[in-house]
């Protein structure tokens, strides 16, 4: 019988266990969690997403800080257009997280970044440019292109020196969203290094509509892999989504994918940057706990818990500390929600925004609890503790559970010892 560890992903002139863990923002996906990864042979993500927040926490910059300091004049202003990132700060900051990553890793592995196209920052095209090169820059090893089309990324570092030695990767939903993708790289010289596949079972924002349910990974992956054949194209092709067993992998390997990209399992890892009392969310969390909702001011729908903070509140906009999701014309939809309730209800000290949510403050806060479809099968991952919290595992533990098990099985983490006192 057939374990995942009986594969090989070949990239970067490398032979890795063919597991990739997703990028999720933000610092969800923590460097500590991509280290253990690549420790182990993998392939692990950091995530760029709002990465000074993620800087100021980790480096005690002060990067929003001054932001906040130099645009507090707007605060009240519907009219965001003046609030703009200093690129070279932006720049600094991505550096500092990836280069201190970079330094850290150990073992034959590699470190990724996730760099979503949707956070638009109020200029699209240069904050994504400063991201991407500031990446490469560091040290890190592949950058993979997310929530979005990417029709001009490439483009965007064609000149950078690192542009054909960097892993450069897509996350695409269909084979439509790839042909695009590759018509424009073409033009390059320049082809993807790997293509990751992702399910309507993945968790946060889906390349899909709200009618997400009537698509099928494996369906996707075969007609991607159909389709690349044809164009006799030779490009790793990476399912993700939905994928909660070393067997559930093999099975994708069996019929012809490079590897498997995971994400959910590893949420509730110590290495993991959720706050622990979020772990135990997930761990709690019932099948019928799960939602998919279009509350994301980009657009696309989004798999949450239903009790999470960020559904229905009603903060007032942050743009001038934060403003990731600010469009080429300072616009949010969020902005729009907010204010349209503040005029329906001009009495109110609180209100209460139901269609959108202020995603920067709620991510930045853990308050936006984004989650994988399977996200309620993993209090069978784990043990039940005596106060009747579940136990944290280790990312090295679920890793080498997908690398070595068999027969749709999932291992325990051994029982921790418990001191009582009195």
């Amino acid at each position: 019988m057939k374990r995942l560890d009986d594969y090989r992903l070949r990239l970067c002139n490398k032979d890795l266990v063919p597991i990739v863990i997703g990028g999720m923002g933000v610092d969800i996906s923590t460097a500590e969690l991509a280290l253990e990864a690549a420790r182990l042979g993998g392939i692990g993500h950091i995530s760029d997403a709002m990465v000074p927040t993620v800087s100021d926490r980790r480096f005690k910059t002060r990067f929003v800080k001054e932001k906040l300091k130099k645009y507090k004049y707007n605060v009240a202003n519907v009219d965001k257009t003046d609030v703009q990132f200093d690129l070279g700060r932006l720049e600094e900051a991505t550096k500092m997280h990836v280069g201190n990553t970079m330094q850290a890793k150990r073992g034959e592995g590699l470190v990724f970044i996730n760099c979503m196209e949707k956070l638009t920052m109020n200029s699209p095209r240069e904050t994504l440019r400063v991201r991407l090169a500031a990446a490469m820059d560091a040290g890190i090893d592949g950058i993979t292109l997310s929530a979005g089309l990417h029709l001009g990324s490439f483009s965007l570092i064609q000149d950078h020196p690192r542009f054909r030695d960097v892993q450069l990767g897509i996350i695409v939903s269909s084979v439509r969203a790839l042909q695009l993708f590759l018509r424009k790289t073409g033009r390059l010289g320049r082809l993807p290094d790997y293509v990751v596949v992702e399910g309507p079972f993945a968790g946060g924002h889906l390349g899909f509509g709200m009618d997400w349910a009537k698509y099928d990974l494996k369906t996707i992956v075969t007609e991607v892999g159909q389709y690349l054949a044809q164009e006799q194209l030779d490009i790793p092709v990476i399912p993700a989504g939905g994928i909660f067993t070393g067997s559930d992998a093999v099975e994708y390997l069996n019929a012809g994918a490079a590897a498997v990209q995971v994400a959910t399992r590893f949420t509730v890892t110590k290495e993991c940057g959720l706050p622990d009392k979020v772990k135990q969310e997930y761990f709690k969390a019932d099948e019928d706990d799960i939602e998919v909702n279009m509350i994301s001011p980009t657009g696309y729908p989004m798999r949450m818990l239903k009790n999470s903070p960020a559904i229905g509140s009603g903060i007032r906009p942050n743009c001038e500390a934060y403003g990731y999701l600010l469009d080429s014309t300072g616009n949010c939809s969020y902005i729009d929600a907010y204010n349209r309730e503040v005029e329906r209800h001009p009495n109110d000290k609180k209100i209460s925004v139901k269609d959108k949510t202020c995603l920067c403050t709620h991510m930045r806060n853990f308050d936006c609890w984004t989650c994988g479809y399977y996200t309620y099968r993993l209090k069978d991952t784990s043990r039940r503790l005596p106060d009747g919290s579940f136990q944290l595992l280790s990312a090295e533990h679920v890793f080498q559970d997908y690398q070595f098990s068999f027969d749709h099985r999932v291992a325990l983490p051994e029982q921790e010892s418990v001191t009582v006192i009195g």
